[in-house]
């Protein structure tokens, strides 16, 4: 054992506090920016036009009086889209790279906190890469179960004193913390390490055996990578409530990775799952690393690279890699879904409102002319679907064939775009991956006629609760209890 000061590697130039200096210096939260009239227009626009549109079925006809749906048919289709476009270099095979002469040291942090039931088999997992990590560090915040048991018996570790390190074995280490939070946790273990890349792995999550190879080649071989993620499948509970839910998650993560993958071709790529997210260390204490008032800290950060990248000079890049797999534990039940989607959402609009300032900046490219306003759009994505769900079940409860008639061939033709979509998506998902087993075809048709009146109303439910979240001010992200779904 050794007290956390041992271990600190102080940053050239920069006080003990630094963390705290940089992200009071760097975050838009704590020193907020002017607001451009670019950004109010796109979000007062977004509110506007759905104010409006909830006249419509008041002084309009036929098709028209269900003018949210179409508007949020519309601008879901332009998205599809627009991924199409994007991931077409999904086709050509290419060559992987040579391996770099340079590698770079890497260091994994494990917040967790009553995570026993399913710390063992992350930890084999990390144990058993092909190319496995320098040091594993194992950030205890607080847990009241059986995870010193777990430990000492596994590997040899015996419980430290609150705020010191248990280093007896020789790659993983034990961080005991009284219990601040994630950010906090992952804050504090930041400055202890000094490793070059710093890989965030949920205690939840199973790397494939190759996975930290790949993440390591990508940062030997880009210098300006700061961030970076894997590719992540879901996995529920093996009951009758988490098959279904595994199943509509899985369509959604492999629609999602393709979109990041799209993004990223922008250099515009936001969203880095903390589950399993690469960082370039340097990069992260220089921004301040993870804001603790943030719902959705992993997100943030990456905002805060992108936009200190910017106003600095910095070519700053982040990536999803496709190479780099792991599975994930998802929520196996409507409420464990709704309450994980709360907080994503409500991270979400945190995020998008203390970042105000980057949304239709063309200082920043595409990720101010394009992927932040299509962000701004998706704050109320969810209440236009809800708007017109609601709209189609009172029609259908009035019997009005004549609104009813032509909303059908729109939701009809809807339907064979994403199925089209799906097709498409699953393909080039099996090529990139590699993984000719990943998805169903058939599943897909299913999903592309089932979705949109089922996993998808849950998932606006959720973000409504998000909304509700956002409003309060809420800055807890609140516990999920693991079902052990990959033990």
């Amino acid at each position: 054992m050794a007290d956390l000061q041992q271990f600190a590697r102080a940053v050239p130039g920069q006080p003990e506090d630094s963390l705290g200096k940089a992200l009071t210096a760097q975050s838009p939260r704590r020193s907020p920016p002017p607001t451009p009239l670019a950004s109010r227009a796109i979000h007062m626009g977004v509110l506007v036009l759905w104010v409006l549109l909830l006249g419509a079925p008041f002084g309009l006809h036929g098709v028209f009086v269900w003018s949210a749906g179409l508007l949020y048919v519309a601008y879901d289709t332009l998205l599809l889209v627009l991924t199409f476009c994007l991931t077409l270099p999904l086709l050509v095979r290419r060559t992987p790279s040579p391996r770099s002469g340079s590698k770079v040291s890497l260091a994994v942090i494990v917040a967790a906190k009553n995570e026993a039931l399913v710390l063992p088999a992350t930890l084999s997992a990390l144990l058993s890469q092909s190319e496995p990590p320098d040091r594993i560090l194992i950030v205890d915040d607080g847990s009241t179960d059986a995870t010193p048991e777990v430990l000492a018996k596994l590997y040899g570790l015996r419980p430290p004193p609150l705020g010191t390190i248990e280093t007896s074995h020789p790659k993983i280490h034990w961080l005991r913390l009284a219990g601040g939070g994630k950010a906090r946790a992952m804050n504090t273990a930041l400055p202890l390490l000094d490793e070059d890349i710093v890989l965030t792995v949920d205690a939840d999550t199973l790397l494939q055996a190759d996975a930290i190879a790949v993440v390591r080649q990508a940062f030997a071989t880009e210098p300006n990578l700061v961030a970076a993620t894997g590719i992540l499948t879901p996995v529920c509970a093996n009951t009758p409530s988490g098959r279904v839910f595994e199943w509509f998650q899985t369509y959604e993560y492999i629609r999602n990775f393709l979109s990041r993958y799209a993004w990223m071709r922008l250099n515009s790529l936001l969203l880095i799952s903390g589950a399993f997210a690469g960082f370039r260390r340097a990069a992260a204490l220089e921004v301040g690393g993870f804001d603790p008032d943030c719902l959705v800290e992993d997100y943030e950060l990456i905002h805060r690279l992108k936009r200190y990248g910017v106003l600095h000079g910095r070519s700053w890049t982040t990536r999803v890699l496709g190479g780099a797999q792991a599975q994930t534990e998802a929520p196996s039940t409507p409420l464990a879904f709704l309450r994980q989607r709360r907080r994503w959402f409500g991270g979400f609009l945190q995020t998008q409102y203390w970042y105000r300032d980057m949304v239709g900046n063309r200082r920043y490219g595409a990720l101010g002319l394009a992927m932040l306003p299509v962000k701004a759009i998706d704050t109320l994505q969810p209440v236009y679907g809800l708007t017109a769900f609601v709209l189609l079940c009172t029609y259908l409860a009035q019997g009005r064939l004549s609104v009813l008639a032509p909303v059908g061939g729109v939701i009809g033709a809807k339907i064979l775009v994403d199925f089209s979509f799906q097709l498409w998506a699953l393909y080039l998902y099996r090529r990139w991956l590699g993984d000719k087993s990943a998805g169903s075809f058939g599943h897909a048709f299913l999903a592309s006629l089932i979705e949109p009146f089922t996993f998808q109303i849950l998932r606006h439910i959720g973000a409504i609760w998000g909304w509700a979240v956002f409003l309060s001010g809420r800055q807890t992200w609140g516990s999920q209890k693991r079902v052990g779904a990959l033990t």
